[in-house]
């Protein structure tokens, strides 16, 4: 009987270490996703902006650009 206490603590102890490990896994895993979203938000957003700068670039542009070709 003092042998199954024994494994059955050691088997708890076990998980109890897989736990805290997972835990901090976890933890770590979290931070990295959240780091992530905000530079995609970061680099959305700079983009949106880089679209609508070469939009107003393309719009304003002097020359030949802005022109149908002789032969429409």
């Amino acid at each position: 009987m003092t042998n199954d206490i024994k494994t059955l603590a050691e088997r708890i102890d076990a998980l109890e270490m897989r736990l805290a490990y997972q835990d901090d896994t976890i933890e770590t895993l979290n931070q990295t996703i959240t780091a992530q979203w905000k530079q995609i938000d970061a680099l959305t957003r700079k983009v949106a902006e880089l679209g609508e700068r070469l939009q107003d670039a393309e719009t304003n542009a002097p020359g030949p650009s802005n022109e149908r070709p002789p032969h429409y």
